[in-house]
Protein backbone atom coordinates (compact mmCIF):
# COMPACT_ATOMS: atom_id res chain seq x y z
CA UNK A 1 0.00 0.00 0.00
CA UNK A 2 1.45 3.42 -1.08
CA UNK A 3 2.22 5.48 2.55
CA UNK A 4 -0.04 8.68 2.72
CA UNK A 5 1.83 11.64 3.69
CA UNK A 6 0.49 12.74 7.37
CA UNK A 7 -1.81 16.03 7.86
CA UNK A 8 0.00 18.89 8.79
CA UNK A 9 -2.10 21.79 10.91
CA UNK A 10 -3.36 25.07 9.69
CA UNK A 11 -1.13 27.62 10.80
CA UNK A 12 -2.92 31.17 11.10
CA UNK A 13 -0.75 34.46 11.24
CA UNK A 14 -2.04 37.53 12.76
CA UNK A 15 -3.26 40.42 9.78
CA UNK A 16 -1.25 43.18 9.13
CA UNK A 17 -2.88 46.83 10.13
CA UNK A 18 -1.72 48.56 6.74
CA UNK A 19 -4.36 48.70 4.21
CA UNK A 20 -4.05 46.13 1.30
CA UNK A 21 -2.54 47.37 -1.87
CA UNK A 22 -4.07 48.32 -4.82
CA UNK A 23 -4.84 45.66 -7.19
CA UNK A 24 -4.29 46.80 -11.25
CA UNK A 25 -6.72 45.89 -13.25
CA UNK A 26 -6.49 43.64 -15.94
CA UNK A 27 -5.00 46.02 -19.12
CA UNK A 28 -7.79 45.79 -22.20
CA UNK A 29 -6.66 47.22 -25.62
CA UNK A 30 -9.33 49.42 -26.96
CA UNK A 31 -8.48 51.08 -30.54
CA UNK A 32 -6.18 54.17 -30.38
CA UNK A 33 -8.11 57.56 -31.08
CA UNK A 34 -6.78 61.13 -32.23
CA UNK A 35 -4.56 62.98 -30.43
CA UNK A 36 -7.44 65.79 -30.38
CA UNK A 37 -9.97 63.32 -29.21
CA UNK A 38 -7.29 62.20 -26.77
CA UNK A 39 -6.83 64.95 -25.05
CA UNK A 40 -10.44 66.82 -25.22
CA UNK A 41 -11.96 66.11 -21.75
CA UNK A 42 -14.42 63.80 -21.72
CA UNK A 43 -18.08 64.89 -21.39
CA UNK A 44 -19.76 62.82 -19.15
CA UNK A 45 -17.37 62.53 -16.60
CA UNK A 46 -18.92 61.13 -13.49
CA UNK A 47 -17.07 63.42 -11.07
CA UNK A 48 -16.15 67.05 -11.20
CA UNK A 49 -12.19 67.33 -11.71
CA UNK A 50 -10.37 67.64 -8.36
CA UNK A 51 -9.37 71.39 -7.94
CA UNK A 52 -5.61 72.24 -8.50
CA UNK A 53 -3.00 71.74 -6.21
CA UNK A 54 -1.72 74.62 -4.13
CA UNK A 55 1.38 73.24 -3.25
CA UNK A 56 2.75 72.41 -6.79
CA UNK A 57 2.31 73.89 -10.76
CA UNK A 58 0.28 72.45 -12.43
CA UNK A 59 1.41 69.45 -15.25
CA UNK A 60 2.32 69.65 -18.70
CA UNK A 61 -0.03 67.18 -19.29
CA UNK A 62 -0.79 63.32 -18.69
CA UNK A 63 -1.40 60.71 -19.92
CA UNK A 64 -1.71 60.38 -23.70
CA UNK A 65 -1.37 64.79 -23.66
CA UNK A 66 1.78 64.63 -21.68
CA UNK A 67 5.00 66.23 -23.67
CA UNK A 68 7.18 63.58 -25.75
CA UNK A 69 10.86 62.84 -24.81
CA UNK A 70 11.53 65.32 -28.06
CA UNK A 71 9.53 67.47 -26.74
CA UNK A 72 11.34 67.87 -22.77
CA UNK A 73 14.63 67.81 -24.73
CA UNK A 74 13.99 71.05 -27.19
CA UNK A 75 12.98 72.55 -24.04
CA UNK A 76 16.17 71.35 -22.30
CA UNK A 77 18.47 73.30 -24.89
CA UNK A 78 16.32 76.56 -24.90
CA UNK A 79 16.49 77.08 -21.33
CA UNK A 80 19.97 76.31 -21.20
CA UNK A 81 20.41 78.65 -24.00
CA UNK A 82 18.85 81.30 -22.11
CA UNK A 83 20.82 80.46 -18.89
CA UNK A 84 23.71 80.79 -21.12
CA UNK A 85 22.83 84.62 -22.51
CA UNK A 86 21.75 85.82 -18.80
CA UNK A 87 24.44 83.97 -16.79
CA UNK A 88 27.33 84.33 -18.81
CA UNK A 89 27.37 86.39 -21.58
CA UNK A 90 31.33 85.53 -22.15
CA UNK A 91 30.19 82.36 -23.30
CA UNK A 92 28.38 83.78 -26.39
CA UNK A 93 31.39 85.95 -26.73
CA UNK A 94 33.81 82.96 -26.49
CA UNK A 95 31.61 81.37 -29.28
CA UNK A 96 31.87 84.66 -31.67
CA UNK A 97 35.75 84.56 -31.09
CA UNK A 98 35.71 80.54 -31.88
CA UNK A 99 34.06 81.40 -35.52
CA UNK A 100 36.16 84.01 -35.73
CA UNK A 101 39.18 81.96 -35.58
CA UNK A 102 37.77 79.15 -37.83
CA UNK A 103 36.76 82.43 -40.36
CA UNK A 104 40.51 83.41 -40.19
CA UNK A 105 42.25 80.25 -40.30
CA UNK A 106 40.45 79.29 -43.32
CA UNK A 107 42.69 82.05 -45.10
CA UNK A 108 45.68 80.40 -44.19
CA UNK A 109 47.60 79.44 -47.37
CA UNK A 110 46.98 75.89 -48.59
CA UNK A 111 48.72 73.76 -51.06
CA UNK A 112 47.32 75.13 -54.41
CA UNK A 113 50.31 76.26 -56.95
CA UNK A 114 51.44 79.81 -56.96
CA UNK A 115 53.61 82.21 -58.49
CA UNK A 116 57.05 82.52 -56.57
CA UNK A 117 57.66 86.21 -57.46
CA UNK A 118 53.86 87.19 -56.21
CA UNK A 119 52.15 84.74 -54.51
CA UNK A 120 48.93 84.49 -56.58
CA UNK A 121 47.88 80.92 -57.31
CA UNK A 122 48.38 80.01 -60.94
CA UNK A 123 45.80 79.98 -63.38
CA UNK A 124 45.66 79.06 -67.28
CA UNK A 125 42.11 80.49 -67.82
CA UNK A 126 41.83 84.99 -67.36
CA UNK A 127 45.04 85.75 -69.36
CA UNK A 128 45.02 89.67 -68.04
CA UNK A 129 44.65 88.91 -64.55
CA UNK A 130 47.63 87.87 -61.84
CA UNK A 131 48.72 84.37 -62.01
CA UNK A 132 48.14 83.68 -65.62
CA UNK A 133 50.58 80.99 -67.02
CA UNK A 134 50.63 79.40 -70.68
CA UNK A 135 48.54 76.50 -70.87
CA UNK A 136 51.26 74.30 -72.42
CA UNK A 137 53.95 75.81 -69.97
CA UNK A 138 51.32 74.88 -67.14
CA UNK A 139 50.97 71.25 -67.88
CA UNK A 140 54.75 70.79 -68.58
CA UNK A 141 55.67 72.11 -65.37
CA UNK A 142 53.06 70.31 -63.39
CA UNK A 143 53.79 67.04 -65.16
CA UNK A 144 57.44 67.10 -63.42
CA UNK A 145 56.20 68.89 -60.73
CA UNK A 146 57.94 71.78 -60.92
CA UNK A 147 54.48 74.37 -60.53
CA UNK A 148 56.87 76.18 -57.61
CA UNK A 149 59.42 77.25 -60.17
CA UNK A 150 57.10 79.09 -62.09
CA UNK A 151 56.88 83.02 -63.00
CA UNK A 152 53.57 84.08 -63.79
CA UNK A 153 53.03 86.72 -66.79
CA UNK A 154 52.60 89.56 -64.73
CA UNK A 155 55.64 89.07 -62.42
CA UNK A 156 57.62 89.14 -65.33
CA UNK A 157 56.59 92.15 -66.87
CA UNK A 158 57.55 93.54 -63.26
CA UNK A 159 60.64 92.06 -63.87
CA UNK A 160 61.45 94.16 -67.00
CA UNK A 161 60.24 97.40 -65.40
CA UNK A 162 56.86 97.77 -66.38
CA UNK A 163 54.12 99.05 -64.11
CA UNK A 164 51.39 96.74 -64.17
CA UNK A 165 49.38 97.26 -60.93
CA UNK A 166 47.00 94.31 -59.57
CA UNK A 167 45.21 96.14 -56.22
CA UNK A 168 41.41 98.26 -57.36
CA UNK A 169 39.85 100.48 -55.66
CA UNK A 170 42.25 102.96 -54.77
CA UNK A 171 42.37 106.74 -55.94
CA UNK A 172 44.43 106.37 -59.47
CA UNK A 173 44.41 102.61 -59.51
CA UNK A 174 42.06 101.14 -62.31
CA UNK A 175 40.24 98.75 -61.33
CA UNK A 176 38.33 95.65 -62.93
CA UNK A 177 37.42 91.73 -62.37
CA UNK A 178 41.02 91.12 -62.98
CA UNK A 179 41.80 93.10 -59.87
CA UNK A 180 42.27 92.90 -56.10
CA UNK A 181 41.16 95.02 -53.86
CA UNK A 182 43.28 96.68 -50.37
CA UNK A 183 40.42 94.48 -48.06
CA UNK A 184 41.27 91.43 -49.88
CA UNK A 185 44.61 91.19 -49.03
CA UNK A 186 44.20 92.49 -45.37
CA UNK A 187 41.99 89.09 -45.21
CA UNK A 188 44.47 86.98 -46.32
CA UNK A 189 46.64 88.25 -43.12
CA UNK A 190 43.84 87.60 -40.91
CA UNK A 191 44.95 84.42 -40.00
CA UNK A 192 48.49 85.35 -38.76
CA UNK A 193 46.59 86.88 -35.32
CA UNK A 194 45.58 82.84 -34.72
CA UNK A 195 49.02 81.46 -35.49
CA UNK A 196 52.12 80.76 -33.59
CA UNK A 197 55.14 82.48 -35.15
CA UNK A 198 57.36 85.30 -35.41
CA UNK A 199 56.75 88.84 -37.04
CA UNK A 200 58.94 90.68 -38.21
CA UNK A 201 57.79 94.33 -39.40
CA UNK A 202 59.13 96.61 -41.80
CA UNK A 203 58.74 100.68 -41.32
CA UNK A 204 60.60 103.05 -43.84
CA UNK A 205 62.40 105.62 -42.61
CA UNK A 206 61.93 107.90 -45.05
CA UNK A 207 58.05 107.72 -44.52
CA UNK A 208 58.21 106.41 -40.80
CA UNK A 209 54.94 108.09 -39.83
CA UNK A 210 52.99 106.90 -43.27
CA UNK A 211 54.30 103.37 -43.26
CA UNK A 212 54.56 102.30 -39.78
CA UNK A 213 51.17 100.24 -38.96
CA UNK A 214 50.03 101.79 -35.81
CA UNK A 215 47.56 98.96 -35.09
CA UNK A 216 49.77 96.20 -36.17
CA UNK A 217 48.32 93.96 -33.17
CA UNK A 218 45.32 93.47 -35.44
CA UNK A 219 47.58 91.29 -37.69
CA UNK A 220 50.23 90.02 -35.45
CA UNK A 221 47.80 89.36 -32.48
CA UNK A 222 50.01 88.53 -29.41
CA UNK A 223 53.38 86.86 -31.30
CA UNK A 224 56.02 88.47 -30.14
CA UNK A 225 57.46 91.40 -33.26
CA UNK A 226 61.25 92.32 -34.22
CA UNK A 227 61.37 96.17 -35.46
CA UNK A 228 63.13 96.56 -38.85
CA UNK A 229 63.68 100.23 -40.07
CA UNK A 230 64.19 100.00 -43.30
CA UNK A 231 66.65 102.47 -46.22
CA UNK A 232 68.79 104.27 -43.39
CA UNK A 233 71.30 104.23 -46.40
CA UNK A 234 69.03 106.99 -47.89
CA UNK A 235 69.44 109.55 -44.78
CA UNK A 236 71.40 112.58 -45.18
CA UNK A 237 75.37 112.16 -45.50
CA UNK A 238 76.85 112.73 -41.90
CA UNK A 239 73.61 111.67 -39.93
CA UNK A 240 74.68 109.98 -36.61
CA UNK A 241 72.83 106.74 -36.80
CA UNK A 242 73.09 106.87 -32.58
CA UNK A 243 70.31 109.59 -32.60
CA UNK A 244 68.52 107.93 -35.55
CA UNK A 245 68.37 104.96 -33.17
CA UNK A 246 67.78 106.67 -30.06
CA UNK A 247 64.43 108.59 -31.85
CA UNK A 248 63.13 105.55 -33.46
CA UNK A 249 62.72 103.98 -30.01
CA UNK A 250 61.23 106.73 -28.18
CA UNK A 251 58.75 106.80 -30.96
CA UNK A 252 58.26 103.11 -30.83
CA UNK A 253 57.59 103.78 -26.98
CA UNK A 254 55.56 106.84 -27.19
CA UNK A 255 53.16 104.36 -29.82
CA UNK A 256 52.98 102.12 -27.00
CA UNK A 257 53.64 99.08 -29.38
CA UNK A 258 55.93 96.26 -27.82
CA UNK A 259 58.71 95.05 -29.43
CA UNK A 260 61.27 92.41 -28.64
CA UNK A 261 64.48 95.22 -30.17
CA UNK A 262 64.73 97.84 -33.36
CA UNK A 263 67.26 96.81 -36.08
CA UNK A 264 68.29 100.46 -38.41
CA UNK A 265 69.37 98.06 -41.94
CA UNK A 266 69.75 99.04 -45.78
CA UNK A 267 68.99 96.19 -48.22
CA UNK A 268 70.87 97.82 -50.80
CA UNK A 269 74.13 97.85 -48.52
CA UNK A 270 73.22 94.83 -46.08
CA UNK A 271 74.13 97.27 -43.45
CA UNK A 272 72.26 96.32 -39.87
CA UNK A 273 71.17 92.80 -41.81
CA UNK A 274 73.44 90.37 -39.83
CA UNK A 275 72.11 91.35 -36.47
CA UNK A 276 68.20 90.80 -37.79
CA UNK A 277 69.65 87.04 -38.63
CA UNK A 278 71.54 86.84 -35.64
CA UNK A 279 67.64 87.83 -33.71
CA UNK A 280 65.41 85.95 -35.31
CA UNK A 281 67.65 82.61 -35.12
CA UNK A 282 67.89 83.40 -31.11
CA UNK A 283 63.92 83.88 -31.12
CA UNK A 284 62.18 81.68 -34.29
CA UNK A 285 61.78 78.49 -31.61
CA UNK A 286 61.01 76.23 -34.45
CA UNK A 287 58.07 78.74 -35.58
CA UNK A 288 57.82 80.02 -38.79
CA UNK A 289 58.86 83.81 -40.01
CA UNK A 290 56.62 86.41 -41.35
CA UNK A 291 57.70 89.75 -43.19
CA UNK A 292 54.42 91.89 -42.61
CA UNK A 293 54.86 95.83 -43.62
CA UNK A 294 52.65 98.42 -45.86
CA UNK A 295 52.85 98.31 -49.26
CA UNK A 296 56.46 99.47 -50.93
CA UNK A 297 57.91 99.35 -47.21
CA UNK A 298 60.92 97.20 -48.90
CA UNK A 299 59.71 93.39 -47.78
CA UNK A 300 61.04 91.68 -50.89
CA UNK A 301 63.94 94.14 -51.30
CA UNK A 302 64.85 93.18 -47.39
CA UNK A 303 64.33 89.36 -48.10
CA UNK A 304 66.81 89.22 -50.99
CA UNK A 305 69.27 90.87 -48.64
CA UNK A 306 68.61 88.41 -46.31
CA UNK A 307 69.01 85.26 -48.34
CA UNK A 308 72.26 86.46 -49.70
CA UNK A 309 74.08 87.38 -45.95
CA UNK A 310 72.41 83.86 -45.06
CA UNK A 311 73.91 81.89 -47.65
CA UNK A 312 77.19 82.14 -47.12
CA UNK A 313 76.42 79.68 -43.60
CA UNK A 314 73.23 78.06 -44.37
CA UNK A 315 72.75 75.93 -47.75
CA UNK A 316 69.22 76.17 -47.67
CA UNK A 317 69.26 79.83 -47.88
CA UNK A 318 71.32 79.92 -50.58
CA UNK A 319 69.03 77.48 -52.70
CA UNK A 320 66.74 80.05 -51.87
CA UNK A 321 67.86 82.79 -53.56
CA UNK A 322 66.91 81.19 -57.40
CA UNK A 323 63.40 81.46 -56.27
CA UNK A 324 62.98 85.17 -54.31
CA UNK A 325 60.03 87.22 -54.74
CA UNK A 326 60.16 89.69 -57.64
CA UNK A 327 60.65 93.54 -56.22
CA UNK A 328 58.62 96.60 -57.92
CA UNK A 329 57.72 100.00 -57.25
CA UNK A 330 54.56 99.14 -57.87
CA UNK A 331 52.09 98.65 -54.19
CA UNK A 332 50.97 95.27 -54.40
CA UNK A 333 53.66 93.55 -55.80
CA UNK A 334 53.11 90.32 -53.66
CA UNK A 335 49.41 88.82 -53.74
CA UNK A 336 49.72 86.26 -51.18
CA UNK A 337 51.54 84.94 -49.36
CA UNK A 338 54.84 83.50 -50.60
CA UNK A 339 57.08 80.55 -48.71
CA UNK A 340 60.59 80.34 -48.85
CA UNK A 341 62.62 77.78 -47.48
CA UNK A 342 65.13 79.40 -45.90
CA UNK A 343 66.03 77.99 -42.64
CA UNK A 344 68.11 74.93 -42.10
CA UNK A 345 66.90 73.93 -38.49
CA UNK A 346 63.31 74.34 -39.25
CA UNK A 347 60.63 77.21 -39.56
CA UNK A 348 59.67 78.67 -43.46
CA UNK A 349 60.20 82.25 -43.89
CA UNK A 350 56.76 84.13 -45.60
CA UNK A 351 57.05 87.22 -47.61
CA UNK A 352 53.06 88.25 -46.73
CA UNK A 353 51.39 91.11 -49.56
CA UNK A 354 51.88 94.69 -48.18
CA UNK A 355 48.89 96.70 -46.04
CA UNK A 356 47.85 99.21 -48.39
CA UNK A 357 47.09 102.24 -46.14
CA UNK A 358 44.63 104.70 -47.84
CA UNK A 359 46.49 107.78 -46.36
CA UNK A 360 49.66 107.83 -48.40
CA UNK A 361 50.35 109.36 -51.47
CA UNK A 362 50.45 106.07 -53.36
CA UNK A 363 46.78 105.61 -53.06
CA UNK A 364 46.00 108.83 -54.97
CA UNK A 365 48.61 109.27 -57.71
CA UNK A 366 48.21 107.11 -61.21
CA UNK A 367 50.27 103.99 -61.48
CA UNK A 368 52.54 105.58 -63.71
CA UNK A 369 53.72 108.26 -61.71
CA UNK A 370 54.88 105.49 -58.93
CA UNK A 371 58.06 105.49 -59.60
CA UNK A 372 58.48 109.31 -58.89
CA UNK A 373 57.57 108.79 -54.75
CA UNK A 374 60.77 106.68 -54.30
CA UNK A 375 63.80 107.89 -53.83
CA UNK A 376 66.68 106.32 -55.95
CA UNK A 377 69.77 107.98 -53.94
CA UNK A 378 70.77 109.86 -50.31
CA UNK A 379 68.65 112.38 -49.28
CA UNK A 380 69.74 116.40 -49.52
CA UNK A 381 67.61 118.67 -48.18
CA UNK A 382 66.11 121.34 -50.41
CA UNK A 383 66.09 124.62 -48.54
CA UNK A 384 63.75 127.58 -48.65
CA UNK A 385 64.80 130.48 -48.44
CA UNK A 386 68.41 129.20 -49.11
CA UNK A 387 71.14 131.01 -47.13
CA UNK A 388 72.67 133.47 -49.70
CA UNK A 389 68.98 134.98 -49.89
CA UNK A 390 66.89 137.29 -47.90
CA UNK A 391 63.21 136.19 -48.98
CA UNK A 392 61.11 135.74 -45.89
CA UNK A 393 58.31 132.99 -45.93
CA UNK A 394 55.95 134.95 -44.68
CA UNK A 395 52.91 135.69 -47.18
CA UNK A 396 54.63 133.10 -49.63
CA UNK A 397 52.89 129.99 -50.45
CA UNK A 398 55.32 126.62 -51.44
CA UNK A 399 54.26 123.64 -53.79
CA UNK A 400 55.94 120.72 -53.78
CA UNK A 401 54.97 119.12 -56.90
CA UNK A 402 51.50 119.08 -57.36
CA UNK A 403 50.88 116.97 -53.96
CA UNK A 404 51.75 119.51 -51.42
CA UNK A 405 50.51 123.10 -51.05
CA UNK A 406 51.94 125.26 -47.90
CA UNK A 407 51.29 128.26 -46.77
CA UNK A 408 53.06 130.85 -45.21
CA UNK A 409 50.74 132.33 -43.04
CA UNK A 410 53.49 133.89 -39.70
CA UNK A 411 56.70 133.50 -39.29
CA UNK A 412 60.04 134.61 -37.99
CA UNK A 413 62.14 136.38 -40.70
CA UNK A 414 64.79 133.89 -40.90
CA UNK A 415 62.42 130.81 -40.40
CA UNK A 416 63.28 127.91 -42.98
CA UNK A 417 61.80 125.13 -44.40
CA UNK A 418 63.57 121.99 -45.43
CA UNK A 419 62.53 119.50 -47.32
CA UNK A 420 63.16 115.95 -47.35
CA UNK A 421 61.84 113.55 -50.31
CA UNK A 422 62.25 112.16 -53.91
CA UNK A 423 64.34 114.53 -55.72
CA UNK A 424 62.36 114.63 -58.91
CA UNK A 425 59.92 116.45 -57.12
CA UNK A 426 60.18 119.68 -57.27
CA UNK A 427 59.68 122.66 -54.74
CA UNK A 428 58.05 126.04 -56.43
CA UNK A 429 57.61 129.32 -54.19
CA UNK A 430 54.93 131.97 -55.05
CA UNK A 431 52.95 134.76 -53.13
CA UNK A 432 49.87 133.11 -51.26
CA UNK A 433 47.55 135.63 -53.11
CA UNK A 434 48.36 134.31 -56.56
CA UNK A 435 49.08 130.49 -55.09
CA UNK A 436 45.48 129.51 -56.53
CA UNK A 437 45.80 130.56 -60.32
CA UNK A 438 49.08 129.53 -60.01
CA UNK A 439 48.45 126.10 -59.05
CA UNK A 440 45.58 125.78 -61.68
CA UNK A 441 47.82 126.40 -64.30
CA UNK A 442 50.63 124.58 -63.76
CA UNK A 443 49.54 121.74 -62.14
CA UNK A 444 50.31 118.56 -64.54
CA UNK A 445 52.69 120.45 -66.31
CA UNK A 446 55.39 122.10 -63.87
CA UNK A 447 53.55 120.34 -60.60
CA UNK A 448 54.52 116.81 -61.41
CA UNK A 449 52.89 114.69 -60.05
CA UNK A 450 50.20 114.06 -61.64
CA UNK A 451 52.01 114.02 -64.87
CA UNK A 452 50.15 115.64 -68.01
CA UNK A 453 47.36 117.68 -68.36
CA UNK A 454 44.87 114.69 -69.34
CA UNK A 455 45.57 113.55 -65.67
CA UNK A 456 45.20 116.91 -64.48
CA UNK A 457 41.68 117.27 -65.78
CA UNK A 458 40.77 114.36 -63.58
CA UNK A 459 43.31 114.79 -60.38
CA UNK A 460 40.59 116.01 -57.47
CA UNK A 461 43.46 118.94 -56.21
CA UNK A 462 44.48 119.53 -52.71
CA UNK A 463 41.25 119.49 -50.53
CA UNK A 464 42.59 118.50 -47.68
CA UNK A 465 43.25 121.34 -45.49
CA UNK A 466 44.95 121.43 -41.88
CA UNK A 467 46.10 124.88 -39.97
CA UNK A 468 49.07 124.26 -37.81
CA UNK A 469 50.08 126.26 -35.05
CA UNK A 470 53.74 125.50 -34.62
CA UNK A 471 54.72 126.61 -30.71
CA UNK A 472 58.92 126.96 -30.48
CA UNK A 473 60.61 126.64 -27.63
CA UNK A 474 64.56 127.00 -28.44
CA UNK A 475 65.50 128.59 -31.80
CA UNK A 476 68.59 126.96 -32.25
CA UNK A 477 66.98 123.33 -33.16
CA UNK A 478 63.88 122.74 -35.43
CA UNK A 479 60.80 123.21 -33.71
CA UNK A 480 59.23 119.74 -35.63
CA UNK A 481 59.02 118.21 -38.66
CA UNK A 482 55.90 118.20 -40.97
CA UNK A 483 55.59 114.52 -42.32
CA UNK A 484 53.59 113.87 -45.65
CA UNK A 485 52.15 110.13 -45.20
CA UNK A 486 53.99 108.36 -48.34
CA UNK A 487 56.04 111.13 -49.43
CA UNK A 488 58.67 112.47 -46.74
CA UNK A 489 58.94 115.22 -44.37
CA UNK A 490 59.76 119.31 -43.72
CA UNK A 491 61.43 120.38 -41.05
CA UNK A 492 60.63 123.38 -39.41
CA UNK A 493 63.26 125.90 -38.40
CA UNK A 494 62.15 128.89 -36.51
CA UNK A 495 65.78 130.81 -37.28
CA UNK A 496 67.31 128.21 -39.49
CA UNK A 497 68.53 131.30 -42.16
CA UNK A 498 72.03 132.16 -40.84
CA UNK A 499 71.46 136.23 -39.73
CA UNK A 500 73.94 138.44 -41.45
CA UNK A 501 74.16 140.89 -38.70
CA UNK A 502 75.20 138.99 -35.43
CA UNK A 503 73.17 141.73 -33.67
CA UNK A 504 69.54 141.16 -34.51
CA UNK A 505 67.17 140.33 -31.60
CA UNK A 506 65.57 137.50 -33.13
CA UNK A 507 63.71 136.22 -29.67
CA UNK A 508 62.25 139.59 -30.11
CA UNK A 509 61.02 139.46 -33.15
CA UNK A 510 57.93 137.32 -32.01
CA UNK A 511 57.37 136.93 -28.59
CA UNK A 512 54.40 134.49 -28.64
CA UNK A 513 56.44 131.94 -29.95
CA UNK A 514 54.68 130.58 -32.44
CA UNK A 515 54.57 129.77 -36.53
CA UNK A 516 50.98 129.65 -38.56
CA UNK A 517 51.17 127.74 -41.58
CA UNK A 518 48.51 125.89 -43.58
CA UNK A 519 49.12 122.61 -45.31
CA UNK A 520 47.09 121.31 -48.01
CA UNK A 521 47.15 117.70 -49.28
CA UNK A 522 45.06 115.20 -51.53
CA UNK A 523 42.21 113.85 -49.80
CA UNK A 524 42.58 111.33 -47.84
CA UNK A 525 46.41 111.74 -47.52
CA UNK A 526 47.40 112.79 -43.39
CA UNK A 527 49.89 114.48 -42.25
CA UNK A 528 51.59 114.50 -38.88
CA UNK A 529 53.38 116.60 -36.64
CA UNK A 530 56.25 115.18 -34.78
CA UNK A 531 59.46 115.62 -33.07
CA UNK A 532 62.41 116.36 -35.39
CA UNK A 533 64.25 113.64 -36.82
CA UNK A 534 67.82 114.38 -36.46
CA UNK A 535 69.32 114.18 -39.75
CA UNK A 536 72.40 115.67 -41.06
CA UNK A 537 76.00 116.77 -39.73
CA UNK A 538 74.61 119.47 -37.18
CA UNK A 539 71.71 116.96 -35.49
CA UNK A 540 73.97 115.74 -32.93
CA UNK A 541 74.65 119.23 -31.42
CA UNK A 542 70.83 120.07 -31.10
CA UNK A 543 69.56 115.90 -30.19
CA UNK A 544 68.85 115.29 -26.58
CA UNK A 545 68.58 112.13 -25.45
CA UNK A 546 65.97 111.51 -22.80
CA UNK A 547 66.88 111.13 -19.18
CA UNK A 548 65.70 108.08 -18.20
CA UNK A 549 66.04 105.79 -14.87
CA UNK A 550 67.83 102.51 -14.76
CA UNK A 551 64.12 100.59 -14.79
CA UNK A 552 62.93 102.73 -18.19
CA UNK A 553 65.86 102.04 -19.33
CA UNK A 554 65.22 98.34 -18.69
CA UNK A 555 61.73 97.96 -20.60
CA UNK A 556 62.94 99.83 -23.45
CA UNK A 557 63.80 98.01 -26.32
CA UNK A 558 67.25 97.72 -27.44
CA UNK A 559 68.08 99.27 -30.52
CA UNK A 560 70.89 97.56 -33.12
CA UNK A 561 72.68 98.78 -36.27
Amino acid sequence: MPMLSPHLPFLSFPKPLVPPLAVPKPHTHRPLLPSRARAAPSSNAASPPPPPSTSSPPPDGVGPAAPTRGDRFIGRQLAAEAAARVLAPEDAERRRRRKEKRRALAQKPSGLASCYGCGAPLQTAEEGAPGYVDPAAYELKKRHRQLRTVLCGRCKLLSHGHMVTAVGGHGGYPGGKQFVSAEELREKLSYLRHEKALIVKLVDIVDFNGSFLARVRDFAGANPIILVITKVDLLPRDTDLNCIGDWVVESVVKKKLNVLSVHLTSSKSLVGITGVISEIQQEKKGRDVYILGSANVGKSAFISALLKTMAYKDPVAAAAQKYKPIQSAVPGTTLGPIQIDAFLGGGKLYDTPGVHLHHRQAAVIHADDLPSLAPQSRLRGQCFPANDTDVELSGNSLFWAGLVRIDVVKALPRTRLTFYGPKKLKINMVPTTEADQFYKSEVGVTLTPPTGKERAEGWAGLEGVRELNIIYEELNRPACDIAISGLGWISVEPSGVPSINPDDNVEGEYDNGELHLTVHVPKPVEIFVRLPLPVGKTASQWYRYQELTEEEEELRPKWHY
